[in-house]
Formats: structure tokens, C-alpha cells, sequence
């Protein structure tokens, strides 16, 4: 699998509206998507990180260069504070019970 993990910092008083616009993405039917987290930090709750995971480098790159992926992109940008860091890497280990 391959993935990313992403650094954002919500906007304050956005996280319900970034929350409502990145449920959309369960309806859409991504080539090669897995799963997506998002994790809310306990010193901040402004402070996001967010892993997506997708079946391949090959369908990740794939979604990341899909114009409609960058319209999404834009649209939940608006919710952030500033640009997300990115960190795109090979998923060596996944559990769940």
C-alpha cells in the first residue's frame, strides 16, 4: 500500500465545516482508495494530521494529479489555516482488530 500523511492546521471554529466537506469523499468511488484518518491533536485541536491510504503508489499518484482531486483539494484548503505538509510514503504495516 501507499499513502500520506499530512501535517493541517484547521482554521479556527472550521473543523465541523472541514469535517462536513471531507465526508463527501466517502461517496466517491477513487480508484485504489483504502481508508483515510484524521487524527485531532490533544494540545491543539486545531492541529490535524490525516492519513490516506490507497491500494498503490501507482493509484495514489493517480488521485493526486486528477483535476477533480485538486477542486477538492481547493475547496477544503479554504477550512485550513495554512498548507498542508505533506509527507507521501510506502505503508510497511496496517492492523486494525
Amino acid at each position: 500500500m501507499y499513502g500520506t500523511v499530512a501535517h493541517m492546521r484547521v482554521k479556527h471554529g472550521m473543523e465541523a465545516e472541514l469535517s462536513k466537506e471531507m465526508a463527501h469523499y466517502e461517496s466517491l468511488k477513487i480508484p485504489g482508495f483504502v481508508s483515510t484518518t484524521v487524527y485531532r491533536m490533544d494540545r491543539d485541536p486545531n492541529e490535524l494530521y490525516m492519513a490516506v491510504a490507497f491500494t498503490d503508489k501507482a493509484s495514489y499518484l493517480a488521485n493526486a494529479q486528477d483535476p477533480k482531486q485538486d477542486e477538492r483539494f481547493k475547496k477544503m484548503s479554504a477550512f485550513l489555516a495554512e498548507a498542508p505538509a505533506w509527507n507521501d510514503g510506502e505503508i510497511i504495516e496496517s492492523h486494525s482488530a
